[in-house]
């Protein structure tokens, strides 16, 4: 996933191939995972017991059979898998096109600012920090899959297509917050994961990894860009997860949580994520790494 001049390039075909591969398998695993995860971000009141936890993780099903309630955990699926294997492709597969543009034009730069080795992973990590910027593009998507999971009421009946009618740019409402925290994230992502290669496993060509070389940095990735984006992730969460006709800044959002639920509000949901939406990234990004290189042998390398 990330290059210098010294790693072998795979061709574009395989990335995205590899990413949206990814992004299937881990729709298919995680989707129920991370309904809970939202669910509990956008949760503002005190849990104290597991009765509690279950009315906010289940909703209004939360008395029902244990088998029906897990099928109420699929809310949105649909704008979830495009909305996924699109990220996926765009971030996992635009992301070594960022670096090798950045390593052709600014190599020198970072190596004689920083060292070679760290000036390499610090590439990678600026190179995934610009693509995380540009995936705001994608987010009326996950707006809309948000809402499905924790505010299914604000649908009303309307289609995707008459949403789209009705609220236009208001789907993007949040944008500046989820760049905001798209950046860091991204940045420690692919910063961590090349860390992690460069130190902790000591690879010269990061595109020879072995599955088991990404599973671990991938681990050190995910794990940093979690806890770096955490409580812009749970502003920007709660912004997107409110009523269409009764929007809340973030700025508001952000006072209220000070106000009513104090400093640790920023952190609500980071122990579930760290522990669900942890091994999803984990499971996604390791894939990705690993099924790139495996399509580029396929497809061969032109």
């Amino acid at each position: 996933m990330s290059h210098s001049h010294t790693d072998k390039k795979q061709s574009g075909i395989a990335r995205v191939l590899g990413s949206a591969s990814a992004g299937i398998c881990e729709i298919g695993v995680f989707h129920p995972v991370d309904t809970v995860s939202k669910r509990l971000m956008s949760n503002n009141t005190r849990v104290t017991n597991l009765s509690q936890l279950n009315s906010v993780i289940f909703r209004e099903h939360a008395s029902e059979a244990l088998g029906k309630r897990l099928f109420t955990l699929f809310p949105g699926l649909g704008y979830a898998a495009v909305y996924k294997i699109l990220q996926r492709v765009y971030k996992y597969g635009g992301q070594p096109f960022a670096n090798e543009f950045l390593t052709k034009n600014f190599k020198d730069t970072y190596d004689n600012a920083f060292g070679a080795k760290t000036g390499k992973a610090l590439l990678s990590a600026t190179a995934g920090s610009l693509i995380g910027i540009g995936e705001v593009v994608l987010l009326p998507l996950d707006v809309l899959k948000i809402k499905r999971q924790t505010n299914p009421e604000s649908f009303r009946g309307r289609g995707f297509l008459k949403i789209i009618q009705d609220e236009g740019l208001g789907l993007y409402r949040g944008w500046g917050w989820t760049m905001a925290r798209n950046a860091p994230g991204s940045f420690a992502l692919f910063g961590g994961n090349a860390f992690a290669k460069e130190y902790i496993l000591g690879l010269q060509d990061y595109s020879q990894a072995t599955w088991g070389q990404n599973f671990v940095s991938s681990i050190v990735g995910a794990s940093a860009s979690l806890i770096v984006s955490a409580p812009l992730d749970v502003i920007k969460t709660r912004i997107q997860n409110r009523n269409f006709e009764n929007p809340e800044s973030g700025l508001t959002i952000m006072k209220n949580m000070l106000k009513n639920e104090g400093i640790t509000s920023f952190f609500k949901g980071l122990t579930p994520k760290l522990l669900t939406t942890g091994p999803k990234l984990v499971f996604s990004f390791a894939l990705a790494q690993s099924l790139i290189p495996a399509f580029d042998k396929v497809f061969g390398n032109k």
